[in-house]
């Protein structure tokens, strides 16, 4: 069997898939299901300092080919993580990477911090898609100058692997990864959601509560597989590949076009032991190949 091991930063993983925040929650929902630690690694969902109710009802929404969703990071905030989840979760044997947001460059260095503690969480994705709140809202993600505030403010107080997860809704998705890369750090991952809207033409109003949401599924896929093939060869760090990945195929186009890992999101609601079909296919397609390792198709395109 092919080697599937492969390294992000300094962190080590036991093969390339991962599952993307917020569609995972914690990992415990999916233990009936599949052995988690059959998994390269686990994000899960989106903590902040404070709690936070996330947006009204409704806030998922069925599109073709994907899914459009603005629940809005609801979570009990970092400390309830702490002294509650991290207890449950700690022994899994994968990676626990924390996916980690904020309003303002101190509260992702805080909520960093905190998490910089806790023994068994080797890494933290930080989730730079979120807006500012003290520069009108616009996104850290969608400027350099925003996301090397985030970058820059957690590098000083957080010592693990630091992955920070790329907005797709830019310009020029390079020049945000190596504004990144120079703050510190240790890999970027992409894609995060397209903006999208969709509209019940019967209500004659929009679908989602507050009319925009995020974008994902198959329908992204070329998106994001052209923003990681760019991103791949602008920086020299590591990087995560998501968007649509619905089969090992799909994760197989990710790894050709640069990416060291992937990440599983949508495809968990269609079927929850799609990560363990991905892994297992992504194996026999090496062996068929005659692949050692999976390293000799990472960016052979």
């Amino acid at each position: 069997m092919a080697d599937l091991s492969v390294k992000i930063g300094r962190l080590a993983l036991k093969n390339p898939v991962m599952t993307a925040s917020g569609t995972f929650g914690y990992g415990l929902e999916f233990a009936d299901f599949i052995p988690l630690d059959g998994l390269g690694g686990i994000i899960v969902k989106g903590t902040t300092l404070h709690p936070r109710e996330g947006n009204d009802y409704p806030r998922m929404a069925e599109t073709p080919q994907g899914m459009l969703n603005c629940v809005g990071l609801q979570n009990k905030g970092v400390d309830y993580f702490c002294e509650h989840i991290y207890p449950q979760i700690k022994d899994i044997d994968t990676n626990m990477i924390v996916n980690v947001s904020g309003s303002s460059p101190e509260d992702y260095a805080e909520c960093a911090a905190r998490i910089d503690a806790l023994e068994k969480i080797p890494a933290i994705e930080l989730n730079i898609s979120c807006p500012n709140v003290k520069d009108g809202g616009m996104a850290f993600g969608v400027t350099c100058a925003g996301a090397e505030s985030v970058v820059k403010a957690v590098r000083k107080r957080y010592h693990k692997t630091l992955i920070v997860k790329l907005s797709p809704n830019v310009t020029n998705i390079a020049e945000i990864a190596r504004a990144c890369e120079a703050q510190g750090a240790d890999s970027v991952s992409l894609i995060n959601t397209l903006m999208g809207m969709a509209i019940d033409i019967e209500k004659r109003r929009t679908v989602l509560s507050i009319n925009t949401g995020g974008l994902s599924g198959p329908a992204v896929k070329p998106v994001a597989l052209r923003m990681v093939w760019q991103v791949a060869k602008a920086v020299k760090i590591p990087v995560v590949g998501l968007g649509g990945i619905m089969n090992a195929k799909d994760a197989i186009e990710f790894l050709m076009a640069g990416a060291t890992a992937i990440e599983i999101g949508t495809a968990n609601f269609i079927d929850p032991a799609v990560t363990i079909k991905v892994r297992d296919g992504i194996s026999d397609w090496l062996d068929q190949h005659g692949c050692k390792s999976v390293t000799e198709i990472i960016g052979c395109i």
